[in-house]
């Protein structure tokens, strides 16, 4: 499986591909040599990682997948996002719509607020519809502005990839 590490120092920021595979373990695509062991209930490890030892504490951080880690004096944060989480972070910045036309669902989900109402008239950017999908919120926004002609779920509503939301007409 495929992960991005973003690691930010500062204002120094990288993200780093981590594959974790049958053929083993590879950064970047090179293979690495790692293993993580806990120190009982703590958050300190030792990490060995192409032969060479290394004391870190890791304490998880506000959010999924974040983690605040020092090593020595250095100090990093720390997001792991796989693949699917990336994907619906996607999907979740994309715009709904451009203008006129329907607002679909982007994937299967739970509508949790619908941000208009049917006459609204929104500006590119503005919020429409939060659908949660693998425990994500997603909010659809207007790519373009429009007024809301009709309003097609209610929150606490499961909707599918491709249910129609909203429908939208050129200001």
């Amino acid at each position: 499986m495929k992960y991005h590490v973003e690691l930010s120092q500062g204002a120094a920021r990288r993200t780093v591909e981590v594959d974790v595979g049958p053929g083993g373990l590879r950064v970047d695509g090179r293979p690495v040599e790692a293993r993580l062991l806990a120190v009982g209930a703590t958050p300190l490890r030792h990490l060995e990682l192409d032969g060479r030892v290394h004391e870190l504490v890791a304490m998880r951080a506000d959010g999924a997948g974040r983690w605040r880690i020092a090593v020595g004096d250095a100090r990093l944060d720390v997001a792991v996002a796989d693949e699917r989480v990336r994907s619906l972070a996607a999907l979740a910045h994309r715009p709904a719509a451009s203008g006129a036309g329907a607002v679909t669902a982007p994937m299967p989900g739970l509508v949790v607020r619908v941000n208009v109402r049917e006459g609204d008239r929104v500006e590119a950017g503005a919020g429409l519809v939060v659908v949660e999908a693998m425990k994500m919120e997603n909010q659809l926004a207007a790519a373009g502005p429009a007024r809301v002609r009709r309003v097609l779920v209610v929150p606490g509503q499961t909707v599918e990839k491709g249910e129609r939301l909203l429908e939208l007409d050129a200001p």
